[in-house]
């Protein structure tokens, strides 16, 4: 069998895609919409649980944990056992996990929901790639994608206003609980929509799952992430270091696994075949540089309250242009995509970088009021950009296997954030510590910008020689 042939149109249209692009939509706007919304409930959160700062920080690093270690696991479960099937149980899960935490009666209760939630938005959110890169024809795909990126922009950069007027509004007097349970409405609506609206798709050879090398997998990847998450937090620990140093032959040992399973003519975890396309490798590099951009909404909220005196609501006010940018983009992607083709992810890219600089610039000659510009072409560019990339690596692989393909490209924008924050921010904090100058914070700022843009002009480098 060939996997590393482009895929072709479906065999026959789906009549019903567009409404079925509305409820997968909503699978992809759950998973950073409730990585986002927590960050400003912490403090409700710990004040009415009596939580420890510690427990507090576990709220938030054990979802991004959790999703990203099982995020290629979820992409292929969906091509094993069929992409409605497990988007479908993916949302049911994190409904129940959403319930969970609404209700949690202690902070040990809420860690654990909030780990049963990484691990079903991890399970759901493939699916959404998946079933487009199935659903829909080429001449329709940038639509698609399109509306995609626009919804997981919306989610990421919203999430934080939404926390923002739940928590200080408190509706039926739920206070920091509603950020959780708003999703249950929603999700009781997305489920029978995805039932009645979904067709199934799964690859073509039906396959048990490979268990070792998931647990194989898991391992390696927790290794490698957890530190990431925690180790600035707790000023790198030993155990941390240890399990940085034990993450490489983890996942050394789990790819020679892969390897043979393949030989033998079993159906691994990852088919190292896929990953033997030199264009998937490349495009699965250019995602992991393009995502260094999660690193700047850590350095933008400490430079805007450290180095600008401004509180939390004016820092949240003040990344809306890159909000808006992030909505816009997408929506102009399509008749770029028509002039530029597989490039058109590079040109997203080179805005960014673009815009990044300029921040840097301003940053330094202290002159904030005129960052509304470069913070709006940085979104457009990621709104851009982010579609484009995400098509030039799932249409990489036959459609049988997009669940796995939608799986790598978003682990890898996981497992790449938690690295930009750990290097960029770390790079940031050691410019400007805790209790730091003003003038230091600012070029702090500045310069993790401009690391942040060199990532970006290496990932548009990578992207661009196809």
């Amino acid at each position: 069998m060939n996997t590393l042939t482009y895929a072709s149109q479906p065999a026959a249209l789906d009549s019903r895609r567009w409404l079925a692009l509305a409820v997968l939509l909503i699978g992809t706007m759950l998973p950073p919409l409730d990585f986002f919304i927590v960050n400003v409930t912490l403090p409700a959160i710990r004040a009415d649980l009596q939580a420890s700062s510690d427990v507090a920080q576990l709220v938030i690093s054990v979802y991004a944990a959790a999703y990203a270690v099982t995020l290629i696991l979820g992409g292929r479960l969906g091509d094993l056992y069929g992409r409605k099937r497990v988007f479908v149980g993916g949302i049911f899960g994190f409904g129940v996990a959403s319930a969970l935490c609404g209700l949690a009666p202690s902070p040990g209760v809420l860690v654990v929901g909030r780990l049963l939630q990484g691990i079903s938005a991890a399970i759901m959110a493939p699916q959404s790639l998946a079933s487009i890169h199935a659903l829909f024809p080429a001449s329709e795909k940038n639509r698609a994608l399109s509306l995609y990126g626009a919804t997981f922009g919306l989610a990421s950069v919203g999430g934080q206003l939404l926390g923002g007027v739940l928590v200080s509004t408190s509706p039926w007097g739920l206070g920091w609980r509603s950020v959780f349970l708003i999703n249950l409405p929603i999700i009781v609506v997305a489920i029978p929509a995805a039932l009645a609206l979904l067709r199934e798709s799964r690859a073509e050879r039906s396959a048990r799952l490979d268990v070792p090398g998931a647990l194989l997998l898991a391992s390696g990847l927790l290794a490698l992430v957890v530190p990431l998450v925690e180790g600035r937090e707790h000023h790198w620990p030993w155990w941390c270091v240890a399990l940085l140093c034990l993450s490489a032959p983890f996942l050394c040992v789990f790819w020679w696994y892969e390897k043979r399973q393949e030989l033998a003519d079993r159906t691994p975890l990852v088919l190292p075949s896929i990953l033997a396309a030199r264009g998937l490798k490349r495009s699965l590099a250019a995602a992991f540089f393009f995502y260094s951009l999660a690193a700047f909404f850590f350095v933008f909220a400490v430079y805007e309250q450290a180095g600008l005196a401004n509180d939390a609501l004016a820092a949240g006010l003040a990344i809306l242009p890159l909000g808006i940018g992030f909505f816009l983009g997408p929506l102009c992607a399509p008749p770029i995509a028509r002039r530029l083709g597989s490039r058109t992810a590079a040109f997203g890219m080179i805005l960014e970088a673009l815009g990044l600089v300029m921040v840097a610039v301003l940053a330094c000659i202290d002159a904030s009021s005129w960052l509304v510009f470069p913070l709006f072409l940085i979104g457009a560019g990621q709104g851009i950009a982010l579609p484009a990339l995400v098509r030039l690596n799932v249409d990489q692989v036959d459609t049988r296997w997009a669940g796995l393909a939608s799986g790598l490209v978003t682990a890898t924008f996981q497992i790449s954030a938690a690295v930009s924050v750990a290097i960029i921010g770390g790079l940031f904090i050691a410019i400007a510590p805790d209790g730091a100058a003003a003038h230091d914070v600012r070029l702090g700022f500045a310069v993790a910008s401009l690391a942040i843009g060199a990532a970006l002009a290496l990932a548009a480098g990578l992207s661009w020689k196809r």
